[in-house]
């Protein structure tokens, strides 16, 4: 019999964008341009979704290039999979101010072992996209920053929602981060897809980072709560 980490690592493994992209946008899969990602991650997966325990999903919006971009694991730099997760990672160790917080976050959980036995953090866009501006400088970018990149991914998106919860997740809630774009774009989508009987939005991370460094145990506390309502 399957397990979680198997059917996580089979849904990475297949992840592949063939649609048609705005002029100026490209597409970021490090499962397929990075083998440090793919094996980084299968150890990371292997080493704590190796069951069936129940899991709620919880979506961002979509990979960035310091965190799962490096990693294959969301919101998962390479700082915190070495010094928090103890799997080793070869290559240059960057630091993504989200990954910073949701690893205090999860310590004020309980620890990452207790963390992700209740949940699993992936993204409403699987796969991430960059803008390279005239001066040569790559930015990460998100699925809905123009009308156009967010048609073009929408069918992605619709497909590798339904192939998360094929794997065997919750499906009475959905905890979404972000309380303005992407809350909107999932609540939407919900309304019409009906994968999940309630989304509860949380602010971002890295607004969190950016915007509400000072109150940010304010907000560690309210997702603690928040989690704990639904396992209760």
């Amino acid at each position: 019999m399957s397990t979680f980490a198997d059917r996580i690592i089979a849904f990475n493994q297949q992840l592949d964008f063939t649609g048609a992209l705005p002029p100026g946008i490209s597409i970021m899969n490090p499962f397929k341009e990075s083998g440090s990602a793919m094996q980084v991650s299968t150890q990371f997966y292997r080493k704590y979704y190796s069951d069936d325990h129940p899991r709620h999903l919880i979506l961002g919006i979509n990979p960035g290039r310091f965190g799962s971009g490096m990693t294959g694991v969301s919101f998962t730099d390479p700082k915190r999979m070495i010094a928090q997760c103890q799997i080793p990672f070869e290559g240059p160790l960057t630091h993504e101010p989200s990954s910073e917080y949701v690893y205090d976050m999860i310590g004020a959980f309980g620890g990452i072992q207790e963390f992700y036995k209740q949940f699993y953090i992936h993204s409403v866009c699987p796969l991430g996209f960059t803008i390279t501006g005239s001066n040569g400088k790559e930015t990460n970018y998100n699925y809905y920053d123009t009308p156009a990149l967010q048609k073009a991914a929408y069918p992605f998106i619709i497909e590798n929602i339904q192939k998360q919860l094929d794997i065997g997740f919750e499906t009475d809630v959905c905890f979404c981060f972000g309380t303005g774009k992407n809350e909107a774009f999932l609540r939407k989508l919900n309304d019409e897809k009906r994968f999940f009987k309630e989304i509860i939005a949380l602010e971002h991370p890295r607004y969190i980072m950016q915007y509400k460094a000072k109150s940010k145990q304010n907000y560690i506390d309210k997702y603690i709560r928040e989690f704990n309502k639904v396992l209760l």
